[in-house]
């Protein structure tokens, strides 16, 4: 995970679009790693009026070569054959953005864990509602799994790449975990 402070912008965004079955994903990478994954279905254009902090002072140049081993083990995630990332991030936000987002990339595949978990994980038990806009601020769908948070009550919360997505990715993951 990257250590950026938020106001070091990326000068030059490389981006490409994984399209794989009914999965449609804008995927931008940085010479430090990968910077961003837009929800599924939505277009470059509406990724940065959705996400204009992600967009601000960066260039972004359609190159799908940089992005290429990205977009690969986010494919094999989406085909069930990953059930981890190795791909670098450049992950940049505040300190405490920085920690919910370490949180979780704690979150062990196939399960869910609760804002008030993830909170007490970084130290922070009485800000859940701050963990809940860090977790909304997630720039990295999928790979920083922002969708294996849950409600507290096991019932399934907002999510930037809409509910239906994160419905989507948690049933794939619960499909590819063994019965215990």
């Amino acid at each position: 995970m990257g250590n950026n402070a938020k106001g070091r912008a990326a000068s030059v965004v490389a981006w490409s679009v994984l399209k794989q079955g009914e999965w449609e994903l804008v995927v931008g990478a940085t010479e430090a790693g990968l910077y961003f994954v837009g929800g599924n279905g939505v277009s470059l254009d509406d990724c940065r009026t959705r996400n204009p902090a992600a967009f601000a002072g960066s260039e972004w140049v359609r190159d799908d070569e940089p992005v290429a081993p990205y977009i690969r083990e986010i494919a094999e995630y989406l085909e069930g054959r990953r059930h981890s990332f190795t791909v670098r991030h450049d992950l940049r936000g505040t300190p405490f953005q920085l920690a919910v987002w370490g949180a979780l990339l704690a979150i062990p595949f196939g399960t869910s864990v609760s804002y008030s978990r993830i909170a007490e994980a970084i130290g922070k038990p009485s800000a859940v509602r701050a963990v809940g806009a860090a977790i909304g601020a997630n720039p990295v769908l999928i790979t920083v799994p922002c969708h294996r948070v849950i409600g507290k009550n096991g019932s399934l919360t907002g999510y930037r790449g809409g509910l239906a997505m994160k419905t989507k990715l948690l049933e794939l993951e619960h499909e590819a975990v063994p019965a215990r």
